[in-house]
């Protein structure tokens, strides 16, 4: 019997003739028929044979975790002794056959993390020895049958102990009946669209009759009104709130939380991201000590932070951001000796930042930010040796941040910091971000944050010059020959060797010395004769040129089987240049458009001088005339091998074997590529540089898919006139693409940095749900923001790129714990498309800055 192709249903492992053994396969010993069939996890693919209907004597079949496609066989329905059916993470379609329901036996029914729709069917309420029931994680439709309350479904059903349904497109109300399953523990309807039809969207009064439920998981809904008491539930461990509407920001909204005291075993709450207002109230002191995490983020709770909270010495989570809590951090924080996040940005609290913290060992992230405290930051917080992740702000920074051995984010931009930057921060060996804009630093740059020593590879993202800055690494050698780094010591050199080296050294030292002087002295005559010149820009004459016939020879004479892309200014050819090791990307300018031959000088400046990892790089140019004799000019680029985001947004075959579209993760960091290119643009140079037509097909992804910002054919800087105004806009941009650029460049608005902003916004959006702006669905007025906007933030599955597989976000949801991690993914996604509609708003007022977005990207990334 075979699955698919070439997969066999087990796979004979031959010992002595008399004895062979079968992997997955059991029988029974009396009639020697197959009564269990477990192939989980072993890689299968295919559809499933309708003759597994054959194996009457079957009890267990346990599928999970491969491949397996196409819809579940009706002849499963033949199994009358089957007890347990396992189907979980595979891509079955379809409706769930009604067949199923004639498996009277059936104890365990899971069918969860597949490709499933239709609705949920009334018969199961049949199976009355049912004691696991799992839809998550497909694509089901409908409500809770109603049915299920006319009838005796639900009596029938007493033997229910675990019933889950969440990420799927359930509509409709929590039925009352389904919480009176006394037998129930495990009760998830999370990432649905569930809301209030004739009972208004309230949590039902008679879940607190679930006297045994373990977890209760009702989080991503649109529920409403107030949180009845639950604290019947005294076995409950884990508490889902998340994402709805709950609360009206009331002084009762948190009522509800006294009675949870009576919940011994909790282990994990979270109201994060609904309406509660009103005070925290002193009971959460009395909470289980088993309490590990605690989310509260993204309420309206407000007053002081209750001292008995430090009573909960199990917690190692701690998430209250985006709250109204003001006073300062109980000092009774201190007993909470295991906490591994502590999260209390951007409220109103206020004095010192405690010393405590620096007894807090195992913090891992410390987020801050948004506050109003004062003073120093402790000196004890060196002490906290696992800290990865630190935002501070209002602060001075300390000696002993050096001591932070392990920390690799650093974060306290836009503070009011002032003095040296301390040498002690190059100890931190593992520090990856480190973020101090916005300060009053003084000195200069630790010469310990330029201390790297050793031998740069070659190969790898090494192999990339636009990848890599080593600048100032004076202990570096070796790498590639673009870096201009100095070759690495041969062990075993002889000492007079060595002594004549150094001769040479120190001559090429003077001799060098005597030519720049000499190079100073020109440069200073030339300056005095054109006194004009108030900034150096960088001209065709510096740039070292390629010429025609070099450009000609490497791109076949520029045939069409080498032209990667069209654009407004030229067309772009790959080609391989002598001059260069790597195949390069050539934009050859159409010189016949007005302003082609200012955009080739401008691009030429601009680009020559820009140099970040998230920007494409100049690497020559070329100004001279073609075989005909006409004007002739081009830029040479870094080649990126996988092209641009554009050709992996609408992927031309998905049949490929190598995969042509974009997982969750990828989206993810382009879009953080994406806001970083543009953060430095608009931030980080000297001179403000706007883009002015950002769009897909200008974002390039190189071999390790980190995406490049290209094309700055149109881009202005702008001159030292703009800096007196207080407005980052510039009068001589080109207005971008239809649907990219924003409605006021429509009306002969200046372009500005809030136009990039709405660009990027667009971006954001067609990134996440696949859709162009320009799509022909879009009419009447209707346009991508409007049309993500209608279905956010509860309905944003529907609104997802249909190429980004269901089941690659179900696969994050199931690492470790399963209700808090699928709320994460949804949270992370909200977060998205709300940055992406805020920055495609139609008023530039409404927008956000880079900054905000930069830090927001990296926050979810972190997540």
């Amino acid at each position: 019997m075979w699955f698919g192709t070439n997969k066999m249903v087990a796979v004979a492992q031959l010992g002595n003739q008399s004895d062979q053994l079968w992997h997955g396969i059991t029988c029974s010993l009396m009639h020697q028929r197959v009564t269990e069939l477990n192939l989980a996890g072993y890689q299968l693919h295919g559809s499933l044979s309708p003759y597994l209907g054959n194996l009457t004597f079957l009890i267990n079949l346990n599928l999970q975790n491969n491949s397996f496609s196409g819809e579940i066989p009706q002849e499963f329905g033949q199994l009358l002794q089957l007890q347990q059916l396992y189907l979980l993470n595979n891509s079955f379609t379809g409706e769930i056959p009604i067949n199923l329901t004639y498996c009277s036996n059936l104890i365990d029914l899971i069918l969860g993390g597949n490709k499933l729709t239709g609705k949920i069917l009334i018969e199961i309420g049949s199976l009355k020895n049912l004691h696991s029931f799992a839809l998550f994680g497909n694509n089901l439709n409908g409500g809770i049958p109603s049915s299920f309350r006319n009838l005796s479904s639900f009596r029938n059903l007493s033997s229910l102990m675990r019933f889950t349904c969440a990420s799927n497109k359930l509509g409709g109300d929590i039925p009352q009946e389904i919480c009176r399953l006394k037998n129930l523990t495990f009760l998830s309807f999370g990432e649905n669209n569930l809301s209030g039809n004739q009972f208004s969207g309230t949590i039902p009064v008679s879940i607190a009759n679930a006297s045994v439920i373990q977890l209760l998981d009702i989080g991503t809904n649109k529920l409403v009104g107030q949180v009845p008491s639950l604290g019947n539930l005294q076995h409950l461990g884990l508490l889902n709130l998340e994402e709805n509407n709950l609360g009206d920001n009331s002084t009762m909204d948190l009522e509800f939380l006294k009675y949870l005291t009576n919940c011994s075993k909790q282990h994990a709450l979270s109201i994060a991201v609904n309406n509660f207002g009103g005070h925290l109230p002193n009971s959460i002191g009395n909470f289980s000590t088993k309490l590990e995490k605690l989310y509260l983020e993204s309420n309206q709770i407000s007053g002081k932070i209750p001292v008995e909270l430090g009573r909960l010495v199990g917690l190692t989570v701690l998430s209250m951001p985006l709250n109204q809590f003001d006073g300062i951090v109980p000092s009774t924080f201190r007993n909470i000796q295991n906490i591994q996040i502590l999260d209390l940005s951007k409220n109103k609290l206020s004095g010192y930042i405690p010393p405590f913290i620096g007894n807090l060992s195992q913090l891992f992230t410390l987020a801050l930010t948004g506050n109003m405290f004062h003073g120093n930051i402790p000196p004890s917080i060196g002490n906290c040796q696992k800290l990865q992740y630190l935002d501070l702000s209002d602060n001075n920074l300390p000696r002993e941040v050096g001591m932070l051995k392990n920390i690799d984010m650093l974060d306290l931009s836009e503070n009011h910091l002032s003095g040296d930057i301390p040498k002690t921060i190059g100890e931190c060996t593992t520090l990856e971000y480190l973020q101090l804009q916005g300060n009053s630093f003084s000195g200069t740059i630790p010469s310990s944050m330029a201390s790297l020593k050793g031998e740069v590879p070659t190969n790898g993202v090494f192999g990339n010059v636009s990848q890599i800055e080593v600048t100032g690494n004076k202990k570096l050698c070796g790498g590639i020959s673009r870096l201009h780094l100095p070759s690495c010591p041969v062990k075993g050199i002889k000492h007079a060797k060595r002594h004549k080296f150094r001769l040479i050294a120190v001559i090429v030292s003077v001799v060098s010395f005597l030519l720049i002087l000499s190079f100073i002295i020109t440069i200073y005559c030339i300056r005095k004769r054109n006194p004009k010149r108030s900034f150096d820009s960088p001209t065709i004459e510096q740039l070292d040129k390629v010429s025609y016939q070099e450009l000609l020879q490497g791109t076949d004479g520029f045939s069409d089987k080498n032209l990667i892309g069209s654009g407004s200014s030229g067309d772009v050819y790959r080609g391989n240049l002598v001059s260069e090791d790597n195949i390069v990307a050539i934009k050859v300018f159409n010189l016949q458009n007005n302003g082609a031959h200012k955009s080739f000088i401008v691009e030429c400046n601009a680009l020559k001088n820009i140099q970040h990892r998230n920007l494409v790089k100049i690497l020559t140019c070329c100004s001279s005339t073609d075989y005909k004799g006409q004007e002739f000019k081009a830029l040479v680029f870094d080649y990126m091998k996988n092209g641009s985001l554009e050709r992996w947004l609408h992927p031309r075959n998905l049949n490929a074997e190598t995969p042509t579209t974009l997982d969750l993760d990828q989206r993810l960091n382009i879009i953080i590529d994406v806001a970083s290119a543009l953060h430095y643009l608009h931030r980080e140079c000297e001179q403000l540089v706007l883009h002015c037509d950002l769009k897909p097909s200008n974002v390039l992804l190189d071999d390790d898919m980190v995406a490049h910002v290209s094309d700055f054919g149109i881009a202005r800087l702008v001159q030292a006139i703009a800096c007196t105004s207080l407005k980052e806009t510039s009068t001589t941009g080109i207005k971008g693409t239809v649907g990219y650029a924003p409605p006021e460049y429509g009306m002969g608005s200046e372009v500005s940095t809030s136009g990039d902003m709405y660009s990027f916004g667009v971006l954001m959006l067609k990134i996440l749900t696949g859709r162009r702006p320009t799509d022909e669905v879009f009419q009447d007025g209707q346009n991508l923001h409007n049309f993500v906007a209608a279905s956010f933030p509860g309905n944003i599955i529907d609104i997802l790129d249909p190429h980004l597989e269901a089941r690659d976000v179900e696969v994050t949801k199931q690492d470790g714990n399963r209700a808090i991690l699928i709320a994460g993914v949804e949270e992370s996604l909200v977060s998205l498309f709300r940055i992406g509609l805020i920055c495609s708003m139609e008023s530039p007022k409404e927008r956000m800055n880079i900054m905000d977005v930069t830090q927001e990207l990296n926050t979810i990334r972190t997540r």
